[in-house]
């Protein structure tokens, strides 16, 4: 049952510290100029957002004080600040979560890959202080350069999920030339299944998934997988695969996929590695003259994302549980538990949820 709160307030998800998450009662913000305020509608739970709710940390970024959960999230325009064209109230939209930080200039040898610019703010994030709320809230104000309006035929709770496609589409984007070819992605959580879905989506020819988990299989196979290999089961990776995109972020399954690509082929790492010393197993790296490439974030490879939303591609196969926001919590502890058999775990931030 929800709470009602006055009309100039509002509810959102706040991690105090490790283990402290709290339904806060918050003032409604007011859209600045050049601002948009949105009512949010729905969020998507992402592995940061965990880890800032288990541990207060998430990689390098710690809390020092409450932050709002969430970068996956869309809405409907509620308001418009003063100078704010080409948007209407009503109008369905999402949001490009990053935003840079002083001097906007890069390196030429980096030039227009603004993910890896070296300060930028991301919403949900504790990476600066102050933090950079997120939008698992009733309301949020939001840079009307940030806003993307969502397609026809896209609703709210597939626009909340154009974020990770797009880290998806960028960590496809890194293997150019994918048509036709045979890929192999290693990790099917969230993430390793839109990239199953990116790949399908970029004309592969052959989509193999493998994981521990029959349930994330499952979610690989509804995204487009032809094949899967349940590791649990013993199963082994395939050989020679062209292109490999590992998401699990394990580095005991480097040795693995590593000597599951082909000699000449290609790794591309999307899984987030660890920051401190693992064992792992790397030499097919060098003998096999393997290309290993990275893949951080995305750049504006959301409005790819929309763009394929709006010709067909289905995420609806990703979402396993939804929750009302005062049930965030739960919502988290689902979304953490490998035994849950979750994969996309979705918040309802509107308050008639």
């Amino acid at each position: 049952m929800n709470t009602l709160v006055a009309a100039d307030r509002m509810r959102a998800v706040v991690v105090h510290g490790p283990g402290d998450l709290r339904i806060d009662e918050r003032e409604r913000p007011v859209p600045g100029p050049g601002e948009v305020l949105l009512a949010l509608e729905w969020g998507g739970i992402c592995g940061s957002d965990i880890a800032y709710w288990k541990k207060g940390t998430s990689g390098t970024a710690a809390l020092t004080h409450p932050l709002v959960l969430g970068h996956e999230f869309a809405g409907r325009i509620a308001g418009l600040g003063d100078g704010v064209t080409g948007l209407t109230e009503g109008q369905p939209v999402t949001v490009h979560p990053a935003q840079l930080v002083g001097d906007h200039a890069l390196p030429e040898r980096i030039a227009g890959r603004t993910n890896l610019h070296p300060r930028v703010r991301y919403f949900g994030s504790a990476a600066f202080d102050p933090h950079t709320d997120g939008g698992f809230s009733e309301y949020r104000t939001v840079p009307a350069a940030q806003i993307r309006p969502l397609p026809d035929g896209v609703d709210t709770q597939q626009g909340a999920l154009a974020e990770p496609l797009a880290v998806a589409l960028h960590a496809v984007g890194r293997a150019p030339g994918l048509r036709g070819r045979t890929v192999l992605v290693n990790g099917c959580g969230p993430i390793g299944s839109l990239v199953v879905a990116a790949a399908r989506h970029r004309g592969a020819g052959t989509v193999l998934a493998a994981d521990l988990a029959p349930s994330s299989l499952r979610v690989a196979r509804a995204m487009g997988a032809d094949e899967t290999v349940d590791l649990s089961r013993g199963e082994a990776l395939p050989e020679d695969v062209d292109v490999v995109f590992e998401a699990s972020g394990a580095p005991a399954a480097l040795g693995p996929v590593l000597r599951a690509t082909a000699r000449g082929g290609t790794l591309v790492q999307v899984g987030n590695l660890p920051g401190t010393a693992v064992p792992a197993a790397l030499g097919d790296l060098v003998t096999r003259e393997i290309t290993w490439i990275g893949s951080y974030r995305f750049v504006e490879e959301i409005d790819d994302a929309l763009r394929a939303l709006r010709d067909g591609l289905d995420v609806t196969p990703l979402i396993t549980h939804r929750f009302p926001l005062d049930r965030a919590e739960e919502a988290l502890a689902v979304a953490a538990d490998p035994a849950s058999g979750s994969s996309k775990v979705m918040l309802r931030l509107a308050a008639d949820s």
